[in-house]
């Protein structure tokens, strides 16, 4: 039985893209572009700046209209059901957009009343996002007095206000120093394992990626690699995630998992 028109679908992956492809003009930001993340996994989008990382958040989000392809969020299509989709999404783009001036409290019932979200609801779930990222003791200070990292992980409880299934991180730790990107990167694996929700995390730092992480590798445009690190690594020949990303990416072109031409 299918779900309402209204609601996402039952067991649906939390985020399938498939034959995705975008242009500026007569130049190519994707082609082709197939992947799935899904509930409950972190997965992370690996590449190099230009790579088109930054052009798939974009049109996953709406920012951008797709004209090829499909983008369905746990089984609703971004074109056809925006309002189902996005409700699903929670967003954390690289530039930073917190108000500066207001508080940590105002600026996520802001987010809050942005998305219809009553005080008396707004109020306990801004309060439990804080605890969760270890900011309750910051709720009433203005964002401007946070470091780099505390205020990467507002912007994580910010999205995650509306209690949406799908997260979306495109290079969350840039600028922050090595202990504010494991805090972020632990959080982030932490909001998968305990509350399901699938994750896609846009980076081109290999040492953020896990053993037991999917990585799909995104290189000008296309998708080179999609599956666990081993299997990666694997397929690849090569002895570990670096040099089967440098193996795909390098100068002679780049490479499928599998050796072959994309």
């Amino acid at each position: 039985m299918n779900a309402p028109a209204n609601e996402p679908a039952a067991g649906a992956p939390a985020l399938a893209v498939s034959d995705l492809s975008h242009a500026f003009g007569k130049a190519k930001a994707l082609d082709g572009v197939s992947f799935s993340v899904p509930a409950g996994r972190f997965a992370a989008l690996l590449g190099q700046n230009g790579a088109g990382k930054t052009t798939l958040f974009s049109l996953i989000t709406r920012l951008y209209n797709n004209r090829s392809g499909s983008i369905r969020v746990y089984g609703a299509d971004v074109r056809q059901q925006p309002s189902v989709a996005l409700a699903q999404m929670g967003v954390v783009f690289q530039q930073r957009t917190l108000d500066l001036d207001l508080s940590v409290v105002q600026n996520l019932s802001y987010h809050a009343a942005l998305h219809g979200i009553a005080p008396g609801v707004a109020r306990p779930r801004i309060a439990e996002a804080l605890a969760r990222a270890g900011l309750d003791d910051k709720a009433r200070q203005k964002i401007r007095t946070l470091s780099g990292g505390q205020i990467r992980r507002v912007e994580i409880a910010r999205a995650l206000i509306h209690r949406p299934r799908l997260l979306l991180l495109d290079e969350p730790t840039v600028g922050l120093d090595i202990g504010s990107r494991q805090d972020i990167l632990d959080h982030a694996r932490l909001l998968c394992r305990e509350e399901g929700i699938g994750l896609l995390w846009a980076t081109h730092l290999i040492d953020e990626i896990a053993d037991g992480d999917q990585v799909i590798i995104l290189h000008r445009g296309r998708v080179l690699a999609d599956g666990t690190v081993e299997d990666v690594v694997r397929q690849s020949g090569a002895d570990n995630l670096r040099d089967a990303f440098t193996r795909m990416t390098g100068p002679t072109g780049p490479r499928t998992a599998g050796g072959g031409k994309p």
